[in-house]
């Protein structure tokens, strides 16, 4: 036999389907390298939004061991008549709390530990504990029925962040990056920053999972930004190499890649080769972003004085409108600090100065620049805490509340949810939801919806099936919609 002929039944399955995918690599290519592929936000949109979006970004301010909803904004006078009394039972049925809870019958009911006050023409309950949060309140659309099944953090977290309480589904930001795409080829489309309040006895670890890309091309994965001048590894230029040497360099790696790709069409290698152009354009962007010396004294007086400390919470927030101001679709900042267990009484104080201000001045500042219409910002954790303390009720400094998932509060501002209003109720005391219930994938249902995209569509197929965010659950919360 012809060893030319031979050697054609003797090719293997891995080349075969190597060769066979090279149409679908080249594609891939052409669709991450191509002067078309980063088209304009207006085609973009067009190509791959189901209806008219009413927000374009996302900045979620996510905080990290969950807030207390009963201190912060659910206000509940009878929670504060009932201080010291045990749990009553009907409360209490086919619940399941983490295994620091004390025993059923030792639960005692705990008041909020400061006043709540109303504020603006909404009328809206805050506690003293977020003063700057109060002088916005207008803007915000508190929704105070959430609930979920997961009872400790990382679960929850995860459930939170991709629908799914273990790892290895996409995050939100990147189901927005694969069904939205990029808004600025010289930025990552989806953007993470992590900060936790000092000298914290419960901060949380920020697992990779909370921004991972999951079954995804991994080129939707979070870029995750460090603190410092250097916010991302290696971004500059080695000693003795200049911009041209580097951009030979990547050229002769590209051509290489791309001999790969033609070979097998891995959409990993393309993947791979748009990341090395997107690190080259990002030597120039990013150092820009960082450098705040133009923000005039206003602006960053109204992130608080933490502002001027590369890594905390204010910078972050700053740095986060600076981002969707140059076109990075969703902005993932994880704050941690809010598991206070036994510690209520002295950390949800510093966890409320470091947060309150920032928070209320991002709101202001994308106002003021009229970006808030169209930039979706939240405010929330993974759970809630219970009513009843942990710890002892005659031992004040200990005091603290165990996680509780089956009523909590977060918040929203602009980018199509109304303003000024409060969504869902809970229980007396805070401890079920007893009015317009929402969801984990109702929240993501709505969030989809904002960015005009249909969470039932939007789905990638992974091992025979079509995944989607939402899972097989999910409706729009349509009365919060502007």
């Amino acid at each position: 036999m012809d060893p030319r002929l031979e050697r054609q039944y003797l090719i293997n399955r891995r080349h075969f389907f190597g060769k066979s995918a090279t149409g679908i690599g080249v594609a891939a290519l052409a669709s991450l390298l191509g002067e078309d592929a980063l088209a304009s936000e207006e085609k973009v949109m067009e190509a791959v939004s189901h209806f008219a979006p009413k927000a374009k970004r996302v900045i979620y301010l996510f905080q990290n061991g969950a807030p207390s909803h009963v201190e912060l904004f659910d206000h509940k006078p009878r929670l504060a008549e009932l201080h010291g009394e045990p749990v009553p039972p009907s409360y209490m049925e086919g619940k399941r709390f983490s295994t620091m809870s004390a025993a059923a019958d030792k639960r005692k009911l705990l008041a909020p530990l400061e006043a709540f006050k109303q504020h603006g023409e909404s009328g809206a309950w805050v506690s003293s504990l977020m003063p700057h949060t109060a002088k916005v309140v207008d803007d915000l659309c508190f929704v105070k029925s959430m609930h979920t099944e997961q009872v400790n953090h990382a679960p929850a977290i995860n459930f939170f962040l991709s629908g799914f309480q273990l790892p290895g589904r996409p995050t939100v930001g990147s189901w927005l990056s694969y069904g939205l795409g990029t808004m600025n080829a010289n930025l990552p489309t989806f953007v993470v920053m992590t900060s936790v309040t000092k000298d914290t006895s419960c901060g949380q670890i920020f697992y990779d999972s909370y921004w991972s890309s999951g079954f995804l091309p991994s080129r939707h994965q979070g870029v995750k930004l460090r603190a410092g001048n250097s916010p991302v590894l290696y971004l500059n230029n080695p000693k003795g190499v200049d911009g041209t040497l580097r951009r030979k360099m990547l050229n002769g790696i590209s051509k290489l890649n791309e001999a790969k790709l033609a070979d097998f069409g891995d959409p990993e290698i393309a993947t791979r080769i748009a990341q090395y152009e997107m690190a080259y354009r990002m030597q120039t962007s990013v150092p820009e972003l960082a450098d705040i010396s133009g923000e005039s004294k206003a602006t960053l007086d109204l992130y608080g004085p933490q502002v001027h400390e590369p890594g905390t919470f204010a910078r972050n927030c700053l740095l986060a409108r600076r981002l969707v101001e140059r076109g990075t679709r969703f902005v993932q900042l994880m704050h941690a600090g809010w598991d206070q267990h036994n510690s209520l009484t002295t950390e949800l104080y510093n966890q409320c100065r470091d947060t309150d201000q920032p928070s209320a001045g991002l709101i202001t500042d994308l106002k003021q620049r009229g970006l808030l219409d169209d930039t979706l910002v939240i405010w929330g954790g993974e759970f809630g805490r219970t009513p009843f303390l942990q710890g002892d009720i005659s031992n004040r400094p200990k005091w603290g509340r165990d996680h509780h998932p089956y009523a909590f509060t977060v918040w929203m501002a602009g980018g199509g949810v109304k303003p000024g209003i409060s969504y869902g109720e809970s229980d007396d005391i805070g401890f079920n939801v007893t009015k317009d219930p929402v969801h984990i994938h109702d929240f993501h249902a709505t969030l989809l919806h904002l960015l005009g995209v249909d969470h039932e569509k939007l789905t990638f197929k992974f091992q025979g099936r079509h995944y989607r965010l939402t899972d097989v659950h999910g409706h729009v919360v349509k009365d919060i919609l502007a």
